[in-house]
């Protein structure tokens, strides 16, 4: 078997709602697997606020209004990978692989939804579209997330931590052969909701979280919440963030400054104390390097803290150039519809708890050519 490039286009709709971030870029696979890959072209469009208003508010719709919103979502989806490709004369494009906008995470009840119909965005846009990566590990007693371990393993190896910063945080560790990831706790939906309040969209390198003090009543408040005992694996959903967390923060009396410092202390702890329960299991939690990914490695204050938190276990912390930063989870996805492609497993149980391993994702066909 010869190696093929493959050109791809990664979608991802992330729980802060800041709008659809997509990768463009070649992977080359062939005998033993990927060989070489690169990013040629990166944007996050924002979402109209009309369309933020309407993925905020759909997990407490009808079913019409839910079915109609997965349609139509799939529409404008299309239109913004059209505006994409033709600001970045794209021609070049072998399939899309999209994550679609999470509405419903429900792993204990081995059910997860996400909104983009696969086949609206194919008919719109004339190219294959692979969706729906999560629906056959939740099928299987998994998680459905974390996914991120695979494009840690395939795409940027040499680290034994990996931890994106998106509107929930999540830890991937390595040993040997071996991954464990999960969600730890909340961060820019919690952040960038505070941030509003002072009328900006997010807090820009944590410039007013460092005027801030911890108040350890709220942290306590937060903190008390079960999920932060779980074992892993584990994972967050949106409504969770969006229910009892936002309602404590929004409810404890302090300055939004005070609110933001605690929620990063809250990130720190939690992370600290994720490193050691990994400790317990033989092989993890050891010293060694940690890449951070997402919108929060921008926040210079987030990340002092976290590095504070971490500095005595031996723990250095890696930024990678900005555009993985921002764009690593469509990434992600676009590895994911190569793996789903080439037949490959795309969801690790060993991650994930299912009970096997796993290809996700269903291939949608455009129309055929007249």
């Amino acid at each position: 078997m010869s190696s093929k490039n493959y050109y791809i286009l990664g979608l991802m709709s992330g729980s802060s709602l800041d709008g659809l971030d997509l990768a463009y870029c070649r992977m080359q696979w062939g005998p033993n697997g990927l060989e070489n890959w690169e990013l040629l072209a990166a944007q996050s469009l924002p979402y109209s606020n009309s369309w933020e208003e309407r993925l905020r508010a759909l997990p407490q719709q009808s079913a019409l209004i839910y079915a109609k919103t997965d349609q139509y979502f799939g529409f404008y989806m299309a239109e913004l990978v059209q505006q994409f490709l033709a600001q970045n004369n794209i021609r070049r494009l072998d399939f899309i692989a999209s994550h679609g906008h999470t509405v419903f995470h429900e792993p204990h009840k081995r059910f997860g939804a996400q909104i983009g119909r696969g086949s609206a965005l194919a008919a719109l846009t004339g190219r294959p579209v692979i969706s729906d990566f999560r629906s056959q590990d939740l099928s299987l007693s998994g998680e459905g997330a974390p996914l991120a371990p695979l494009v840690d393993a395939y795409l940027f190896p040499g680290y034994n931590y990996y931890l994106n910063l998106g509107g929930i945080a999540n830890l991937s560790a390595k040993a040997g052969q071996n991954w464990r990831a999960f969600d730890f706790a909340p961060a820019n939906q919690l952040l960038n909701f505070l941030a509003q309040e002072k009328g900006a969209s997010y807090d820009e390198d944590g410039q007013w979280a460092a005027q801030g003090e911890v108040q350890e009543e709220l942290l306590a408040a937060l903190l008390s919440d079960p999920f932060y005992q779980q074992p892993y694996p584990k994972s967050l959903s949106n409504a969770w963030v969006q229910g009892p967390q936002l309602r404590t923060l929004a409810e404890f009396e302090a300055s939004t400054e005070d609110k933001l410092a605690t929620v990063c202390e809250l990130i720190g702890i939690s992370l600290r104390q994720s490193i050691l329960d990994l400790k317990k299991e033989e092989g993890f939690g050891q010293a060694g390097k940690l890449l951070v990914s997402g919108g929060g490695a921008f926040n210079h204050y987030l990340l002092g803290q976290l590095q504070a938190y971490v500095e005595d276990l031996g723990i250095e912390i890696f930024l990678p150039n900005n555009n993985i930063i921002e764009f690593k989870e469509a990434l992600l996805m676009a590895l994911l519809g190569l793996l789903r492609w080439e037949k490959q497993t795309n969801a690790w149980p060993q991650v994930t708890g299912a009970k096997k391993a796993s290809i996700n994702g269903g291939i949608h066909w455009p129309p055929p050519k007249s």
